[in-house]
This record gives structure tokens, C-alpha cells and sequence, in this order.
């Protein structure tokens, strides 16, 4: 009869030195756009070493994500992150929601840079103050950040839609912290209570994580004050006339109410239509979101 001892000793793994990369496995958390609202997906990339060098992206991919690959490799050699011979799978998840666009290169170049080991956890360190213990952090938690861009080969990031869309996402989650790229910034600013930073290049973002850089977030914006400090370049003193469509475009605005133009394009119905906007009731970010949603998911 063998013993115990011998028994485990006997069907024990073989040790393995320390340092020895088998496998790893690196979060990332990002979205997914259905119509005006964001949709939170996580990027999970596995590494494990090979003699042959094959990416494989998984969680019904289309061809802009399949094709992001080869985007993120070439980016990461032009910004210095040479990639090794390894085995990589790529999930995006939920699994059973189709993942379109080039939103996901960015999370996948993080997510690989921290299953390579290249992205660490950012060193952590607890201030004594008189109310108690406060924990101070340097970089970004990967597990508390949105992080979304699209890669040139460069290495510089690109616009994305949808950073109004993210950010809220981001603050109904908790998430502390947006990283988009800088052209985006500004809108998703928009969102209170969750930092936004904006970035242009590859290594910034590596450098922000890792606490390598500081870089201060957006500064959000007021809409209201923007409103009500704006000047308008056209006003309906410049139109003659034309009282009673004035007279009714000004009720419709002031009740955001439809209007219908029944005149063909560029005679003075143009000219008027152009000078609608001026007389939009003001009202805050929370009552127009839906608007800028929109704006924001069809412009880049």
C-alpha cells in the first residue's frame, strides 16, 4: 500500500523555475454599441508560448475586428512593443453579440502588452491621515478603466463613435476612469463623476497605466454655460419679411415641436431653416443626452 506522501509526491506536477512563461490571461474592459447606448464588453486575452506566432479573436468578431491584428502588431513594433512567438487567443465578450468596427484595437494592444507582462499593476502606497488610511495610486486600475481607440500603424490612436455613449456606460458601472482617444475627449467629458483621459499615441496609454506619465483628466464641460455665453453667426434680423414662418418657427422651437419645409432647396426657406437653431430652448445635459448621443454615435 503506498502512502499518502508518496502518493501526492508521486502525481505532483513537475515543478516549473520561476519566471517560466506558460500561460497568462489579461482584462481589459471596453463596449459595444447597440443603436445610441453602450453596452460594456471585456476583452480577455490568453497567451501561451509557441513555436508559432497565431492570433486568434473569438466572440462573433466582424472583418474590421478580425483585421485589428494585424493593426495592433504593427503598432505595437512601430511603438517600440515587440511581440513575441506566441499562441494568442482573444475573447470578446458576451460571446453571442456581434462586435463590429475598429473600437477594439486599443484594448487588445492593452490587453496584450499586459498578458506579455509589459503592462503592470501600478504600484500602490497608503497615506496616514488623521480620518484613517487612505490608499494613494499611481497609473490606472485596468479592472476599474473603459479603455477604446482605434490604431493607425503608427501607433497613434484614432477616433471612435460613441464617447458620450462610453462614458455614461462607465459611470452607471462605477468605473472610475475613460481612456479614448484625444479627438474624443471632449464629449465624453460631457459625463460627470468619471475621469476621461485622452490620448494620441500607444505609448501614452502605457504609460498612463503604469503610472509612467501623469497626465491630468479632461476638464468637463458646461453646456449651459457654453449655451448662454454663445454668440449665434446668423439671427432672423437678417431675414425681411417672412413674419408669419418666423412667428411659427419660433413656437415650434420654443416647444420642440417638428417642423416640415415645403420649398425647394437654397431659395429663402434655406435661409431660414439655417437660423432655427438660435431659438432651441436652452435646457442642461441631462434633458438633451439623448441628442448628443446621437450626434455622437454618427459623427467620429
Amino acid at each position: 500500500m503506498v502512502a499518502a506522501a508518496d502518493w501526492a509526491a508521486a502525481t505532483a506536477p513537475a515543478r516549473i523555475p520561476f519566471g517560466t512563461l506558460l500561460a497568462m490571461l489579461a482584462r481589459v474592459q471596453s463596449y459595444l454599441l447597440q443603436g445610441i447606448d453602450a453596452v460594456a464588453c471585456e476583452v480577455e486575452v490568453h497567451v501561451e508560448e509557441s513555436d508559432e506566432a497565431r492570433v486568434t479573436v473569438v466572440g462573433l468578431p466582424d472583418m474590421a475586428v478580425k483585421e485589428a491584428t494585424e493593426r495592433v502588431r504593427a503598432a505595437m513594433a512601430n511603438s517600440g512593443y515587440f511581440a513575441q512567438a506566441q499562441k494568442v487567443l482573444i475573447n470578446l465578450a458576451p460571446a453571442d453579440v456581434r462586435k463590429e468596427g475598429p473600437v477594439y484595437d486599443l484594448p487588445m494592444a492593452v490587453g496584450l502588452l499586459a498578458a506579455q507582462g509589459v503592462i503592470r499593476a501600478p504600484s500602490r502606497s497608503a497615506l496616514k491621515t488623521g480620518a484613517g488610511v487612505e490608499e494613494a495610486q499611481d497609473g490606472l486600475d485596468l479592472r476599474t478603466t473603459l479603455i477604446a481607440g482605434e490604431l493607425a500603424l503608427d501607433g497613434r490612436v484614432r477616433p471612435i463613435r460613441g464617447g458620450i455613449a462610453l462614458a455614461t456606460l462607465a459611470k452607471a458601472k462605477g468605473m472610475r476612469a475613460v481612456v479614448v482617444p484625444a479627438e474624443n475627449a471632449g464629449e465624453a467629458a460631457l459625463v460627470p463623476d468619471v475621469d476621461v483621459y485622452g490620448v494620441r499615441t500607444l505609448a501614452e496609454v502605457v504609460g498612463l497605466i503604469t503610472g509612467a506619465i501623469e497626465l491630468d483628466p479632461t476638464a468637463r464641460v458646461d453646456i449651459g454655460t457654453l449655451l448662454r455665453t454663445a454668440s449665434a453667426p446668423i439671427d432672423f434680423a437678417e431675414v425681411r419679411g417672412q413674419e408669419s414662418v418666423k412667428r411659427a418657427i419660433v413656437v415650434a422651437a420654443s416647444g420642440s415641436h417638428n417642423l416640415l419645409r415645403l420649398c425647394a432647396s437654397g431659395r429663402n426657406g434655406g435661409r431660414i431653416a439655417r437660423r432655427v437653431s438660435i431659438h432651441r430652448p436652452l435646457r442642461c445635459f441631462a434633458c438633451r443626452r439623448d441628442d448628443c448621443r446621437v450626434t455622437s454615435v454618427l459623427r467620429r
